[in-house]
């Protein structure tokens, strides 16, 4: 089994799904009481979202660096950055190191392709949504992205930082992020992106009939497969 490196924190309510995860994904694989090799690197997601909100790339990305190499000396066989939005920084992160990085929106578009869908919509944080660092992997695979408007990706944006990385569930977000969903659904979207860890806090398949793509679920299992040497969508 390789040794997982996971850099967490960000937030650190979400970090925790991947652990559980994993662990799941490790046990059901192998049985009887495995658990993963895993070492997780926490940052202070504080120092994080100040480098997002003033667009201090270059400082997130020397952070998570840090981050990822100390994961590696300390004999991660693998990385797996447990957020998003900070793919972003995947390219330097991944050019201080010597392990590989499972990027989460490759992973995504490969959920994505195995149940034929080509247009799709994204939901996220505000650079998630509109930058293009994270879309266009997706596009890349040949699957059509749409986001919600401006309005809209700012009330999911709030949602995400002002209450699900505070860890406060609140029935009214839920059903106002539904309600959106049932717009991207009436615009021709296929299936929706969950393209915040955080996300999958609030919403989950049982909540609505519309496809669901939770990026936690996905990454934390490619992540787990991948320390086994198992190819997920193999088992689909």
């Amino acid at each position: 089994m390789k040794t997982i490196g996971l850099i967490g924190g960000m937030s650190w309510e979400s970090s925790v799904t991947y652990y559980q995860v994993i662990n799941q994904i490790i046990k059901q694989e192998l049985g009887g009481l495995h658990s993963a090799h895993c070492i997780l690197y926490s940052v202070d997601f504080h120092q994080i979202e100040q480098c997002q909100a003033s667009g201090d790339w270059d400082k997130s990305a020397e952070i998570l660096s840090a981050a990822a190499l100390k994961l590696q000396q300390a004999g991660a066989d693998f990385i797996v950055i447990c957020t998003n939005t900070m793919h972003k920084v995947a390219k330097d992160i991944q050019a201080h190191i010597t392990i590989p990085i499972i990027h989460i929106a490759n992973a995504t578009a490969q959920a994505l392709k195995s149940q034929s869908l080509d247009k799709v919509a994204l939901l996220g944080t505000k650079y998630t949504m509109e930058q293009d660092f994270y879309k266009k992997i997706i596009i890349d695979h040949g699957i059509d992205i749409i986001v919600p408007e401006q309005n809209d990706r700012d009330i999911i944006n709030n949602i995400i930082f002002q209450e699900l990385c505070l860890g406060t569930i609140s029935i009214s977000s839920k059903n106002i992020l539904l309600n959106i969903i049932d717009k991207l659904a009436a615009a021709g979207a296929q299936g929706i992106i969950l393209g915040c860890t955080e996300l999958g806090l609030l919403i989950e398949q049982n909540d609505t009939q519309f496809p669901l793509f939770d990026t936690t679920l996905i990454h934390a299992s490619n992540a787990a497969y991948y320390a086994l040497g198992i190819d997920p969508y193999k088992k689909l």
